[in-house]
């Protein structure tokens, strides 16, 4: 008998799992309710076995109108508050309580164990779930006491379909109107091959967006090689195990309400973590369930992590933690600057505790003392309060223990808040030297947790994304090393690189320029034909050997390249909005006239905002940012992201701590380097639908700066000073030669593309061109066509965001290769070299094929 390398295969591998491993029961699709969107037999069995008075005195026992009626009622509940809080609250039907599902008994508790056991987890394949009669059906479907809790569409990359045909498949067959696949139906839905897991919560045909819900390798996207199994084993083995699948029901997947604060729309949200946020959160419970109290936790998550749902759901858990039999923390208290992480923490707790009023605001200092006698089991407090809170703790509240998560990853944009926390400091004479005002939110916190000498009845969970080595000391694993140093780890780790292959973030060195590259690169190009002489950044030459200071003339260089190829490619649809890093408050104000001189100038219709605290002397008047902007500091944020607004000048505020999706371009003018390198360019990071790339220029520092600056954080590699614009002709001269595309093909799809439609009148080109490719290229070919695909899309996005290229054929090509490369099925010797790739780090291996193509540091 040979093995089974098809999607069916691996449909029966799993569900053998579950059934022989976790105790699963294989559902039958006959006995699935097309019209309530439930295993029938497997929900009457459950009721039957633990409710059998409320199931025969309702008249469920028996099918007819009172059977019919229940499912009815059991359908709208589930509509209206979603199967994960049916499942938690059970629903009322008539003078009936009805219980949907038995949680995690408390140890010691017989009945609730017996009530726990009577759960039927069951898995059925090949789900027939259309209420009209057709054939369609669902590879798997996970189901608790007859009601859905996950679907599944499976693929096998040995039959050369991997996770993103899967993630297809929903988004192109898997009609969101069909019950099984309505919103709050159930908690997830899975796109899963051998080597990559997907999810998404809330399906809308082609706008579906589907998660990675992956271990991380190499410190990037993507799963290790499992040597027992298969990559992806973990989904079933733990994932939904009976007591993983219990947990995140309880503890992490929720309907959540947001409301837009500009509308006041509201709009509700299916929550499920990702990988990395179940582990971390699964880790320290353990850790400080095993260890008890006064530990300390460092935990490295970049930006794109989601640590505002990790905390929540940690708040949330170390309240009902035990530790030899006793409740480990009375309770657990969140430092943040952030109404939103605020707003968050009580919304999820909301969703999980029985108790109201459990979450309280500490925004005074003697609100603490008032919370816990209340019992408040969560307090919220700003950093400006964290001494007090620390007094607190350490003298009246000593025999009380404490969980304190601090939220550092957002430190404060400057101005009130740090000045609120320089006065809290200030009432303890002494004890803080005259540098305090110079310090960032995250070294204050680390000062006052050296000078209070840690308190030892509270533990402590601090998250950032760019720790610094005195947190690192703090909070960070001691590892006693052989010279009798000691290094300093994080608890645990998500970072930089992975949240960029993952999609969440975008890499900002990726088009990284320090203006003296943008000189070569310009002098490399006076004589190409294809280059518009007139706009061809010879202010840049003659800025470099000018006065360093040429306020003006920097002024003209941004605004002219903001205008010609940041508005002038459209990026960010048309959308994008760009941050000057100026090194003062007096050049910021300086560069904010000559913004406001020049683009009048130019009779542009844009407009630039300042930002900088406190009051300051300039031109022989006092002035503020609010007198200088014509509306209040408050407001900034918002007007950022409105017209005429498209520039951002700021000294020392908005470097940290700032999520707007619209940046896309900084220019730099003050020197960088270290952690706030890292903070300042991270600003433009963060993801958006049409954001595909960033742009940095940079008049103060060099690339290898910066680029040391982000090794700690992430390995990036960064184009050189000498890449060639001739290399693209030959690229395409070679890509041409191949002859997997016509130009007839390219004209067609771009054509389509910029007429906006949908992505499926796109795929005939493009398949037409992959046959070609397997078809006429043998394995040489398609390594070097595909590789130097990748090269050509790249380089030219580096040069055209530098240099106004006129090239028609260069852009439509790029274009063209954009939607062509994620086509191209991975010729058999990447297929070899599969495992060397996953070791070494794909960028590692994209190096070494394109190093006599391009060069790259």
């Amino acid at each position: 008998m040979q093995t089974d390398t098809t999607e069916k295969g691996l449909e029966s591998l799993i569900v053998q799992s579950l059934v022989h491993q976790s105790g699963y029961i294989q559902g039958d699709p006959q006995d699935y309710d097309r019209e309530h969107a439930v295993d029938l037999a497997k929900l009457l069995q459950f009721l039957a076995a633990t409710q059998l008075d409320t199931y025969e005195a309702l008249g469920i026992d028996e099918d007819g109108p009172k059977r019919t009626h229940f499912l009815h009622r059991l359908q709208g509940e589930i509509a209206k508050r979603g199967v994960v809080e049916v499942l938690r609250s059970g629903i009322k039907h008539g003078p009936a309580h009805v219980d949907l599902f038995y949680g995690t008994p408390t140890p010691g508790n017989v009945k609730a164990a017996e009530r726990f056991a009577a759960n039927i987890f069951s898995v059925t394949r090949q789900l027939r779930y259309s209420r009209n009669e057709t054939a369609l059906s669902l590879d798997m479907a996970v189901f608790l006491n007859g009601l859905p809790i996950a679907t599944f569409e499976l693929k096998n990359k040995l039959t050369k379909q991997t996770v993103f045909d899967a993630v297809q498949q929903y988004q192109r067959d898997r009609d969101p109107k069909e019950l099984l696949f309505q919103f709050g139906r159930g908690i997830a839905h899975f796109a899963v091959d051998d080597h990559e897991v997907r999810f998404c919560t809330h399906l809308k045909g082609k706008g579906s967006w589907f998660l990675p819900f992956n271990k991380g390798y190499n410190d990037g996207a993507g799963n290790p090689p499992n040597p027992a199994g298969l990559a992806t084993d973990y989904l079933w083995k733990e994932t939904l195990s009976k007591q993983g699948l219990t947990d995140i029901l309880e503890n992490y997947a929720q309907v959540v309400e947001e409301k837009d604060e500009q509308t006041g729309r509201k709009k509700y949200k299916q929550i499920f973590p990702r990988y990395h946020q179940l582990k971390v959160v699964r880790m320290l419970l353990a850790n400080a369930r095993k260890t008890g109290i006064g530990r300390r936790y460092l935990i490295q998550h970049s930006a794109g992590s989601g640590k505002s749902n990790s905390i929540a759901w940690l708040a949330h858990q170390l309240v009902g933690l035990e530790f030899e039999a006793n409740a480990l923390f009375d309770s657990v208290i969140v430092v943040t600057d952030r109404r939103v992480l605020d707003k968050q923490i009580r919304d999820t707790i909301k969703q999980f505790a029985q108790v109201s009023a459990t979450v309280g605001h500490a925004e005074h200092s003697g609100d603490l003392r008032r919370f816990l006698k209340a019992g408040k089991k969560i307090i919220i407090t700003t950093v400006q309060k964290f001494p007090f809170i620390l007094e607190e703790i350490g003298d009246e509240h000593r025999k009380s223990k404490f969980a304190i998560i601090i939220d550092e990853a957002h430190s404060s944009q400057g101005g009130k808040a740090t000045k609120a926390m320089n006065m809290a400091v200030a009432e303890k004479p002494g004890e803080y030297k005259e540098e305090w005002d110079e310090l960032d939110t995250e070294d204050k916190i680390n000062k006052i947790m050296e000078d209070r000498k840690m308190v030892t009845n509270a533990s402590y969970f601090a998250f950032t994304a760019t720790p610094k080595n005195k947190t690192l000391e703090i909070f960070g694993n001691p590892d006693p090393q052989p010279d009798g140093t000691v290094k300093h780890h994080p608890f645990h780790t998500y970072t930089m690189k992975q949240a960029i292959q993952e999609g969440f973030i975008l890499d900002v060195l990726k088009n990284y320029t320090p203006v003296a590259s943008a000189k070569l690169l310009v002098k490399t190009i006076l004589d190409d034909p294809l280059v518009d002489k007139n706009k061809a950044w010879k202010k840049i030459r003659n800025y470099v050997e000018s006065h360093p200071h040429a306020i003006r003339e920097k002024t003209e260089i941004m605004v002219d390249h903001f205008q010609e190829t940041v508005i002038g490619h459209r990026k960010i649809g048309g959308q994008a909005r760009a941050m000057i890093i100026t090194n003062g408050i007096v050049r910021a104000i300086q560069y904010f006239h000559a913004f406001k001189a020049y683009l009048k100038e130019c009779k542009s219709p844009y407009a630039p905002i300042v930002a900088f605290s406190g009051e300051h002397e300039y031109g022989g008047k006092k002035v503020t940012e609010a007198t200088l902007n014509g509306f209040p500091s408050s407001q900034i944020p918002d007007k950022v992201k409105q017209d005429p607004y498209r520039f951002l000048i700021v000294a020392d505020k908005y470097q940290t701590g700032y999520d707007e999706p619209l940046l896309h371009t900084m220019y730099v003018d003050k020197a960088l380097s270290g952690i706030k390198a890292v903070q300042t360019l991270s600003r433009l990071n963060r993801a958006h639908p049409q954001k595909h790339d960033t742009f940095v220029l940079d008049f103060y520092n060099d690339s290898e700066i910066i680029k040391k600056s982000f090794e700690p954080y992430y390995r990036a590699t960064i184009l050189s000073d000498e890449t060639d614009p001739n290399k693209l002709h030959d690229l395409k001269s070679d890509l041409d030669g191949y002859q997997v595309y016509a130009q007839q093909q390219i004209d067609d799809l771009v054509k389509l593309y910029l007429n906006g439609v949908d992505r499926d009148k796109l795929d005939p080109i493009l398949d037409a061109c992959v046959a070609t490719y397997n078809a006429e290229l043998d394995e040489d070919g398609q390594v070097d066509f595909k590789g130097k695909a990748k090269v050509f899309v790249r380089t030219y996005g580096f040069l055209a965001s530098i240099l106004p290229y006129s090239n028609a054929g260069w852009e439509k090509l790029s274009i063209f290769l954009n939607f062509l490369i994620p086509k191209l099925p991975a010729p058999k010797e990447e297929d070899l070299s599969r495992g060397i790739l996953e070791a070494i780090d794909m960028d590692s291996y994209r190096v070494e094929v394109l190093r006599s193509l391009v060069k790259i540091t």
